[in-house]
């Protein structure tokens, strides 16, 4: 999140891990936030799911076969997770496989799915860490608002903004608000090349180079509002949930 300095040099947001003066963009103060973990949490399901292949299945088939089937899991997942409907009575899950980041780092905190019944399959539980995450996301957008920190647009880069239209339509549902994925598949290395040519004169500011090398959007994701409704009742269960784990944590951390 990038802010005008000038406005907010004495406003210091709570929980996230910092934030500098012209760290992205001149002039503007960068505030830093983030998930321990977003992507990770799909590829850490989906190993769990390649068990029987690593182990049972090396009997019958190739390895080449079973690094094939591998790699279809987690579209699969997606596929399928899309298609089941979102109602308030879904498993919840957190996405603290990787511990806490913000809002207010906590690295001891754990993971939870609740809500689990003998009929709950892998693409339920799929569905619940894909709304995690989102979730994890939501109560970071919460913390900047909840600090004076107007969130005005939701910009995604990288391989899952382009890879799972699933996840990208759960986020913009979750956080009730549009996101525009960004065209260049190399996102971050493009802004680097926007600072090199505006520092040896190119271009002769940020802007002026934003201007010019921008790749611009190629899509952007719109709230579904029938779901926005039912994931503000998905959200309260996972704040709820998240209490409870860190109320359990500290008890738990105490028993010697």
């Amino acid at each position: 999140t990038i802010v005008p300095y000038e406005v907010y040099k004495d406003k210091l947001v709570s929980g996230i891990c910092g934030q500098v003066n012209g760290s992205i963009v001149p002039g503007m103060l960068g505030m830093e936030a983030g998930q321990s973990a977003f992507g990770d949490v799909y590829q850490w399901f989906s190993q769990l799911l390649s068990f029987p292949l690593r182990t049972v299945a090396t009997d019958y088939l190739s390895q080449q076969q079973i690094e094939a089937i591998e790699k279809n899991i987690l579209q699969a997942l997606n596929e399928k997770a899309a298609a089941l409907p979102a109602t308030p009575a879904d498993p919840v899950a957190l996405d603290w496989i990787n511990g806490r980041r913000t809002p207010d780092a906590d690295l001891s905190l754990k993971g939870a799915i609740t809500g689990l019944q003998l009929g709950t399959g892998g693409v339920e539980i799929f569905k619940a860490l894909v709304e995690a995450t989102a979730f994890g996301a939501k109560a970071i957008v919460q913390r900047f608002e909840e600090e004076g920190v107007p969130i005005r647009r939701i910009v995604a880069i990288g391989g899952i903004s382009k890879k799972s239209p699933f996840v990208m339509q759960v986020l913009s549902n979750v956080l009730d608000r549009p996101i525009a994925i960004v065209r260049s598949e190399q996102a971050c290395a493009l802004g680097a090349a926007m600072y090199a040519a505006t520092a040896c004169g190119i271009h002769e500011s940020m802007e002026a180079a934003q201007q010019q090398m921008g790749s611009g959007f190629e899509s952007e994701y719109l709230p579904e509002k029938d779901k926005v409704a039912v994931y503000e009742q998905l959200f309260r269960r996972y704040l709820a949930l998240g209490q409870f784990v860190e109320k359990a944590t500290l008890f738990f951390d105490n028993i010697v």
